[in-house]
């Protein structure tokens, strides 16, 4: 397997060969570059990797500006100290954002998930690849988890949650992550005919609401395919408005 790291910091290149040779051999380091310049060049005049490795904060400016110019058609695992750039990240097939210090365990879970894209074959691998582009252009949250980023994508969202000055985020499959920001600047951006905002404490999506019960004095309890902190109650006042929003 053929790779290539593109990274200005002589240590921080260093580190990462050290990591990937005692773990993972079989990962041929062709060639290590070290500046947007130098990489046009390179992916103009060699076959495309297998792999690419990327520091984002080149000595001659953001690494995003060699695809302005260079098409890059391998699966990229960025590396960077940034975390205000994996959005961006996700939209040029990047497949995974590790922050540094690099950490072994972390650098293991973005091979595997290399290993996991490319093992069902070439053809099957374009079209998983073009499956997270697609999926990186709808609207994507940044849930902070430790020294970790994970991108939750709009259609992995079941519903907004606030208590206590905090707000979380719950995907369908029932993980809960707290975002920044507050419910209302949420609904702002995501209110509409995906969301609405139930109440104070939530905003629901559309696409996990289970069934409505009538509630004491003509409100609507909303119930979810998943689990939520306490049932979510819409007013009297606002119980027409969502009916018309769900239908």
């Amino acid at each position: 397997m053929k790779a290539i790291i593109i990274e200005d910091e002589t240590a921080a290149a260093r580190n990462l060969k050290v990591l990937l040779a005692s773990s993972h051999p079989e990962i041929d380091i062709v060639a290590t570059l070290e500046s947007i310049e130098e990489s046009v060049e390179w992916f103009g005049n060699n076959p495309a990797p297998d792999l690419v490795f990327m520091d984002i904060h080149l000595a001659d400016g953001n690494a995003f500006r060699i695809f302005d110019t260079t098409e890059i058609a391998a699966p990229i695992i960025f590396t960077t100290a940034y975390d205000q750039y994996a959005l961006e990240a996700f939209k040029v097939c990047g497949i995974d954002y590790l922050l540094k210090p690099l950490k072994a365990e972390e650098l293991e879970r973005a091979i595997r998930k290399f290993t996991s894209l490319t093992s069902a074959g070439r053809g099957d691998y374009n079209r998983r690849v073009q499956d997270m582009v697609e999926k990186s252009r709808s609207r994507t949250l940044l849930a902070k988890v430790r020294d970790k980023l994970i991108p939750i994508a709009e259609g992995e969202i079941a519903f907004f949650y606030t208590s206590n000055e905090q707000v979380c985020v719950t995907t369908i499959d029932g993980k809960t992550y707290p975002i920044d920001g507050t419910l209302e600047g949420i609904y702002g951006e995501y209110g509409g005919e995906q969301f609405f905002r139930a109440n104070r404490q939530f905003i629901v999506a559309r696409k996990a609401i289970r069934d409505i019960s009538v509630w004491f004095g003509s409100r609507l309890s909303v119930n979810l395919t998943v689990a939520t902190p306490e049932r979510i109650i819409i007013s009297k006042a606002r119980s027409s408005e969502f009916k018309e929003w769900l239908r």
